[in-house]
């Protein structure tokens, strides 16, 4: 059975964080955070951008360029952070009032940074097992940077965290742009590691907690968690996404184009290298910073805007989140052949 992407969308604030103000903030070098950390700037929210509703603006943008009527969306699922306009609140629900999606019903996934890759196969498996289901909405917004203390050295590698929002349109037996198979691996042992402090139940928020930054990202074991990573991250990283290739019947000498999260230049250089790709087969996100999982949707979107995804190309979709979990999904970019 064909799933494909009928279309995406993005949406970006308007307001931005330079390379040189978050190195004024966080007392580091304007060299280290441009080139190091590789922010140039990152896009932060107005105050009219909340998550949901950054969510929903790309959600119409993807269903206008699909031309589409939303009355024919069967399922919505919100990709978005729980960081958003209330506590335990289904954000799906709203996005898909607010899209005119009627005759759909939602719900909220949640796998941090690997939240779209992992609803794209959820998606996919739910469209394959319900007839019912032939056109889904996949769609949110980020802005956890809101929780991200520049003072804390402990969470440098998180002040990359920007804002936006990204939505992906699928059809069931859409011959374009064909929706493959995805790989994911989760690690709980990791899970503890990077969390805010205050604000459930174990340690609930009050005005002592907010005294104490206890209500922002932070990591409890910092020495602990770089060692056990080191040893697991990338491998995981590269094994994510040969195994979503070779699932789709594809080899990594077949892989076109990387869409790949913002992380440090040379983690990003290691993986192009390890994949045998050249820059010109992936985007570095130096100037958006890391939008959590819409990274996936900006890079696919800025890859066709630039040329660099073409007709026939195998690309690749790649994601790590805190907790840890990696994820990757495969997508043969244009008209179909079958495969898939």
């Amino acid at each position: 059975m064909q799933i494909g992407i009928v279309s995406t969308g993005t949406y970006l604030p308007e307001e931005f964080m330079s390379g040189k103000e978050i190195a004024e903030r966080a007392g580091l070098p304007a060299q280290v955070v441009e080139e190091k950390m590789g922010i140039k700037k990152k896009y932060i929210p107005g105050s009219g951008d909340h998550t949901c509703e950054m969510g929903i603006i790309a959600a119409k943008q993807a269903i206008a360029k699909a031309g589409i009527d939303p009355m024919e969306i069967d399922l919505v699922i919100y990709i978005g952070e729980e960081h958003k306009e209330y506590p335990l609140w289904t954000a799906g629900i709203k996005l898909q009032e607010e899209v005119g999606a009627l005759n759909a019903w939602a719900f909220d996934v949640a796998l941090r940074c690997g939240t779209t890759i992992m609803a794209l196969k959820v998606a996919k498996s739910l469209m394959i097992a319900d007839p019912s289901i032939n056109t889904v909405l996949l769609a949110g917004g980020y802005r956890n940077g809101d929780y991200i203390d520049y003072e804390n050295p402990r969470t440098r590698f998180m002040f990359n965290l920007g804002a936006g929002g990204g939505a992906i349109l699928l059809r069931k037996g859409h011959n374009e742009n064909l929706l493959l198979e995805t790989d994911l691996i989760t690690d709980g042992s990791f899970s503890e590691d990077v969390v805010v402090v205050a604000g459930g139940t174990k340690n609930p928020i009050t005005k002592e907690a907010i005294d104490q930054r206890l209500n922002k990202l932070d990591v409890l074991d910092p020495e602990g968690m770089k060692q056990r990573l080191e040893q697991k991250s990338m491998n995981h990283f590269l094994k994510v996404i040969r195994e979503s290739l070779r699932k789709s019947g594809y080899r990594e000498a077949d892989l076109s184009y990387l869409a790949i999260l913002h992380m440090k230049k040379t983690a990003h250089e290691y993986v192009l290298k390890e994949l045998g790709l050249t820059e010109e087969q992936s985007i570095y996100l130096e100037d958006y910073g890391h939008i959590g999982q819409i990274d996936q949707i900006l890079s696919l979107e800025l890859g066709l805007q630039e040329g660099k995804i073409k007709d026939g190309d195998v690309v690749v979709l790649v994601s790590a989140g805190i907790g840890y979990a990696w994820g990757a999904t495969t997508i043969k970019w244009g008209k179909g052949d079958g495969n898939g």
